[in-house]
């Protein structure tokens, strides 16, 4: 995904990709690290999502509960 400007590809932050890091122990965090990170953060949510929504339209629900993230993420 390209913003106007071209500067933001993806739906997740980069900024928040630096807090998780850093968070996690980093001092210094490169641009290219967040961005590895954010591209596979968005992968795998975006396989659990399509799993959920597999899951809640097999129930017969239109909406996706935490129940349908949890039993995607299991699977």
């Amino acid at each position: 995904m390209t913003a106007k400007g071209g500067k933001r590809s993806g739906i997740l932050a980069l900024a928040s990709m630096d807090k998780l890091l850093r968070k996690a122990g980093a001092k210094r965090v490169s641009e290219s690290a967040k961005k590895a990170l954010r591209d596979l953060l968005e992968e795998y949510s975006e396989k659990i999502a399509m799993r959920a929504v597999q899951l809640s339209k097999h129930g017969g629900r239109t909406t996706i509960k935490a129940s349908d993230i949890k039993l995607a993420q299991q699977t």
